[in-house]
């Protein structure tokens, strides 16, 4: 019989906490018994955990930078595991064509510093379904998509898929530096992640037409996606790239059923023309 996972002798990092699967992962974590460094981008995000933690010396709150290597540093000291997830810095919020170089930078500053922290036996890279679904030859693959594929970059500039070329990017540059300094990284290629205020707007969503054709247009409930990342966290024998997800939108159904979700209040007849791609097409 396996050894059972002691999580009360675990000191985990969570970055950036202050994002939606950040603070649920928090949560999680420490309702799990596990000592929490909590890393947050921006003052004030801090009283976001008054109160969640009934054990105050299991919960330390850090204001990080992902671009301070020094402050990342800190946040890291005496921790075992880092759950990473990159949020976009607040004077930058949009996914443009320069927000690969913004989300790279930081993937490179974060997985450098694990290699410089002694105690670090994992890291739990978030990363995207959109750096797995976008090729030119998807069409005419014989195989499946899983989770040894790559989406092409170039393809993804071509149209403007500023998603898929930050999370492809940063994921790779995270990948070459972990195997490079020794890191013990799991990736989790999330789909779209069904957060309360996801709107239209969700950079993810350039191109869903397309995925939805494809078949490959999936999305995971927040829970399901904490989950996942405790579980490949905890299970000693993870490791590579996992596609994350319990919902596939391949019905004419689902797909009205998310437009709505997406633009309540809209028209009737909005639902029918993002199904049809007017909005959401290349």
């Amino acid at each position: 019989m396996a050894p059972s996972f002691d999580t009360s002798t675990h000191t985990v990092c969570v970055m950036d906490a202050s994002g939606h699967l950040g603070f649920s992962l928090v949560q999680r974590l420490l309702q799990r018994g596990y000592t929490v460094h909590a890393s947050v981008q921006k003052y004030g995000e801090e009283n976001l955990f008054t109160g969640i933690s009934s054990d105050p010396d299991k919960l330390k709150v850090f204001r990080s930078d992902p671009f301070d290597y020094h402050s990342i540093i800190d946040a890291l000291r005496g921790c075992s595991g880092l759950f990473y997830t990159f949020e976009p810095p607040f004077d930058q919020p949009n996914y443009d064509e320069y927000m690969a170089d913004v989300e790279v930078r930081a993937a490179h500053n974060v997985l450098e510093a694990c290699a410089q922290t002694e105690t670090m036996d994992k890291v739990v890279f978030t990363s995207s379904a959109t750096a797995v679904v976008w090729r030119e030859d998807r069409k005419t693959m014989e195989l499946d998509l899983d989770e040894r594929h790559w989406s092409d970059v170039n393809f993804c500039r071509k149209f403007k898929l500023w998603h898929g070329v930050s999370k492809t990017m940063a994921e790779k540059s995270a990948w070459a530096l972990a195997m490079d300094r020794g890191v013990n990284m799991v990736s989790i290629n999330a789909g779209l992640m069904m957060a309360h205020d996801l709107s239209i707007k969700h950079p993810y969503l350039r191109g869903a037409a397309e995925m939805y054709e494809d078949g490959v247009f999936v999305t995971v409930d927040l829970a399901f996606l904490v989950d996942a990342h405790i579980c490949v966290y905890e299970d000693v024998s993870s490791y590579g790239r996992y596609l994350c997800f319990n919902h596939i939108i391949n019905t004419h159904e689902d797909a009205v059923q998310l437009a709505r979700k997406l633009t309540p209040g809209a028209s009737s007849s909005l639902p029918q023309r993002l199904v049809r791609g007017r909005f959401w097409s290349f």
